[in-house]
């Protein structure tokens, strides 16, 4: 969405008044020197000129930042209101006292030069001592699209949240904010924070715009609650949707959601969270972390895109992330869904939820009260459910609380059902029908096999609700393939 006034030129011909139109205007490309001062001036005349601009960054070069914008001091660059491609060659542009990120799914490496994940509230000191403060890289305004291509954006640290004003103490978009349109392709997004003690989203990249992101890393970003109310959150550690967003032939990884221990806060989407339409291709989403003590820890990918949208996610893989909630709640490793959705073709496989002393369900993939999954043609495999002293449910499947989910030509093996001195329930499937019994789960042609659990190796079902099966196998479960016995017809154990 670009901000073009043309003038209509006015010219007396013959002594009639005619409208002459402008002559095109033309894009321009601006080599900018290794030097953040002429980064700036070259963003600022870009935004000032009419059609659209490239600005060929310095091969290689490192732009460093080391104060915010003056007119926008939440930002590191000039806000982008017009057409701006920015083509980095391989440059990086950081902020000083900021570093690459390099999680490890842990909640290790906190990209922000403190190591604790936290970090001063006033900035980052640097090697000689010198405070930098907090700012994101890049905001694009609603009048701007950006193209950013070939550049890695690092250490950036969001303080607000521009697209959203109100309320304040929202935190948005370490590295990147759009408000506008953003294509982000071939690029690395690396070691971005977004903190608050409000509400914190985006750690790598928040787009309420309409944005694309292909062909990048998204890696080592965290989004942090660090308030003390109760039911607020950290949301999308690498993305936060609120759209539309389609991500393509990417990777998000090691990213961390966490929050303040026993406020009973939300730590969700450490790889992606959608609130609007949201659309996932043959991207790899792994070894990326939501830790909530005494609070609720939901996937690596989850969803709540207010109907009608829908998140789709096609090929690719949802691998080795974690859900931890000790005391608390842990909702999906891999996906949580409570809105519409549609999976197919991806593997989902090594995922966790646990919750120590607390409830952990969904290991691979959970559907919550007002969610509607279709799942189909896709693995869902090495999922674990853990939580000692308390009630782990549903090793590869989960739909525990009234909501839909239809799963068609899958493949569930191998998860696991642990919880020592608890209750542990269902390692392929663990189905009912929420407090007010219209949960549902339809299964056709499905293989569910060697899984473990307490209870339901292969499928436990509670009392309420509809679960029908339609030429699924399901055998060599451990230690029975459906619970409680004689109450799953269709079963073949």
């Amino acid at each position: 969405m670009s901000r073009r006034h043309v003038p209509a030129v006015l010219g007396l011909v013959a002594g009639a008044l005619v409208a002459v139109p402008a002559p095109a205007a033309h894009a321009a490309t601006v080599q900018v020197r290794c030097s953040v001062p002429d980064l700036v001036a070259a963003v600022n005349a870009a935004n000032s000129s009419p059609g659209p601009d490239t600005l060929q960054l310095a091969r290689k070069c490192t732009y460093t930042l080391t104060a915010p914008d003056s007119a926008n001091p939440g930002n590191g660059l000039p806000v982008i209101s017009s057409e701006i491609t920015i083509d980095g060659r391989g440059a990086t542009i950081r902020r000083d006292g900021g570093r690459e990120g390099h999680g490890d799914g842990h909640g290790h490496g906190d990209g922000d030069g403190d190591g604790d994940g936290h970090g001063d509230r006033h900035g980052d000191r640097d090697g000689h001592g010198r405070t930098t403060p907090k700012f994101r890289i890049l905001f694009v305004d609603r009048t701007g699209n950006l193209t950013l291509t070939h550049t890695t954006i690092s250490g950036g640290f969001a303080t607000d949240c521009p697209a959203f004003p109100d309320p304040p103490g929202l935190a948005c978009g370490g590295g990147i904010s759009n408000a506008g349109t953003m294509t982000v392709t071939h690029s690395r997004i690396t070691g971005n924070t977004s903190r608050s003690d409000v509400f914190a989203q985006g750690g790598g990249i928040d787009n309420p715009g309409t944005g694309r992101v292909s062909d990048t890393e998204v890696t080592g970003n965290h989004v942090i609650y660090s308030g003390t109310e109760p039911g607020s959150g950290a949301a999308g550690a690498a993305i936060a949707n609120d759209g539309p967003l389609t991500v393509t032939d990417s990777r998000l990884s090691g990213n961390t959601a966490t929050v303040t221990k026993d406020t009973e806060s939300f730590a969700f989407g450490a790889g992606i969270i959608s609130f609007a339409e949201t659309t996932v291709e043959n991207t790899v989403i792994s070894k990326n972390r939501s830790f909530a003590p005494g609070g609720f820890a939901r996937a690596a990918v989850s969803n709540g895109v207010p109907a009608p949208g829908r998140m789709t996610v096609t090929g690719g893989s949802i691998t080795d992330n974690t859900s931890d909630a000790p005391h608390g709640v842990a909702q999906g490793g891999g996906i949580a869904n409570n809105a519409l959705m549609t999976v197919s073709g991806v593997k989902i496989s090594g995922n966790r939820a646990v919750a120590k002393d607390g409830t952990a369900r969904g290991g691979g993939v959970r559907v919550g009260p007002f969610g509607t999954l279709d799942l189909t043609d896709s693995h869902i495999t090495g999922n674990t459910v853990d939580a000692p002293g308390g009630t782990a449910q549903g090793g590869g499947l989960d739909n525990p609380d009234g909501g839909t989910m239809t799963a068609r030509r899958n493949k569930v093996l191998h998860n696991t059902v642990t919880a020592k001195g608890g209750t542990a329930q269902g390692g392929g499937l663990y189905h009912a029908g929420g407090p007010e019994g219209l949960g549902s789960t339809t299964l056709e042609r499905n293989t569910i096999t060697h899984n473990r659990a307490g209870d339901g190796g292969g499928i436990f079902t509670a009392s309420s609700g509809v679960l029908t099966l339609n030429g699924d196998v399901v055998r060599d479960n451990h230690p029975n393939n459906c619970s409680p016995s004689g109450t799953i017809p269709g079963c073949t154990g």
